[in-house]
Formats: C-alpha cells, structure tokens, sequence
C-alpha cells in the first residue's frame, strides 16, 4: 500500500476534502516564505476538523524510537515505518506541521498550540534539531546538483527522524528525475514529493516504489486546492497499487 499525503491545506475544507478521498496524512505549512502559511489559530481549527489531536487521545505522541538499537538507515526507517502505521491504526489522516529553518522552541509551541500531530523539517535543518522537537519528524532531503544516490543516502542519519521525505523541489511543484529516490526507496520506505499529479502518480509510484506520495500544487486549481482533483489523485494511487498487486 502506498500512503498519501495531501499537503498545504489552507482551509478547513480542503483538510476534509482529503480524508474524505483518504489521504492518511494532511500537510499545514508554517514555513514563514510559504503562500500557504497558517496562522496558529486557523491552523487549530483544522486540525479539529478532521480529528482529535494525538495529544488529547490516550496515546500522548507517536510511539518512541530508540537510538541506538537500529544503527543503519535500512533498519532505523523499517522500525519508523512501523511507528507510523501503528499510529494510522489508531487515527487516519495524522496531521503534519511543515516548517523551514525555524526555531525549534518556536515550532515546538506551535505545534502544542495547533495540535498537529508530526512535524516536516523542510530546510537545511541539522539532523540533531529533531531530537530536540516534541513531536516525531519527518526530514526533507535535497538531491544537489551532481550527487549520486549513494551520495543521497551517504547524508542520512538514522537516530533521529522518524521518516524522510526526497523533495528538491523546493515546494514549488516541479518534477525532477526519479533515479536517486527510486534507488533510495530500494533501501528505506520513502516519501516522495514534487511534481506528483493524479495524471503521473501511477508513473511515480512504479519507477520509485516509495512508502508515501505527498502533493499539493498538483491538486490545486488556480492556486487553491482543488476537491475533484485531490479525489482523482487519491483514486489514481489507490488504482495503482491495485495493479501491482495483481
């Protein structure tokens, strides 16, 4: 099974929109460059729309990982992974706080203030500053110019994320080659970003065979999210594993 994320909401009924096609996870930016930036309190009242925070259930947070007992990226992702799923057993779409180089105890209040219930470092943010979050996280890697994919997965550090996200898109919806992620998904459960649309996520899915899709310009219309497209992607990932499991 592939996992969406419908990222960017900007009102309450573009978050209903997508877990009413099923997405499993619903992206709220606060990166301060962002069109789409939300203020805490509509952000709260998004969050709201589409469930009790994770917070306010009897499970406090995501189950913790343990540094240490999983000290390769194949090991340390497979056992965050598994965290989240046990999490989607339990609440479906989780909402995810996206933040660009921001203070870790200014994300961290508002992210006590909205509720959400993971946290996406999107910039240049050291490995180590997610250790310092009081939600579990989600890394954005870079794919710079001239790297290799080992090179990609040569940066990453188990021990401290809970996921990683391959997105050079830089949030601007721009479709890259799929050769570095693709061999990177081959190692870790992957999310996958930038220029994903319901017309070529099926494409995506089976050259990159990533954990999860995340989209938000390709479902949007005129600059706001579009209900009809975000059903059409989520149907389009839905069909896709269909296939492949045939």
């Amino acid at each position: 099974m592939t996992y969406i994320k419908i990222c960017g909401a900007m009102k309450i009924a573009d978050a209903v929109a997508a877990a009413e096609a099923g997405a499993d996870f619903v992206g709220i930016m606060f990166a301060e460059r962002s069109r789409r930036r939300q203020s805490v309190e509509e952000a709260a009242l998004i969050v709201r729309a589409i469930g009790t925070p994770l917070r306010e259930m009897e499970q406090d947070e995501p189950p913790p990982l343990h540094p240490g007992t999983f000290d390769t990226i194949e090991s340390w992702f497979a056992h965050g992974a598994e965290a989240l799923e046990r999490l989607l057993a339990r609440k479906r779409p989780l909402v995810v706080g996206v933040f660009q180089d921001q203070d870790v105890e200014d994300v961290n209040q508002i992210a006590d203030e909205t509720g959400i219930d993971l946290i996406q470092l999107s910039g240049s943010e050291a490995w180590s500053d997610a250790l310092m979050l009081n939600r579990q996280a989600i890394k954005v890697l870079r794919n710079d110019a001239g790297a290799t994919p080992e090179d990609l997965a040569e940066g990453i550090e188990p021990g401290a994320v809970v996921a990683c996200m391959f997105d050079p898109s830089h949030g601007t919806g721009t479709r890259t080659d799929w050769t570095a992620p693709a061999s990177l998904a081959r190692r870790i459960p992957l999310w996958l970003a930038g220029g994903l649309t319901p017309e070529n996520v099926d494409d995506a899915i089976r050259t990159v065979r990533p954990w999860l899709v995340d989209v938000s310009t390709g479902v949007e219309t005129d600059g706001a999210k579009d209900s009809q497209k975000i059903a059409a992607f989520t149907a389009a990932v839905r069909a896709s594993d269909e296939s492949a499991s045939r």
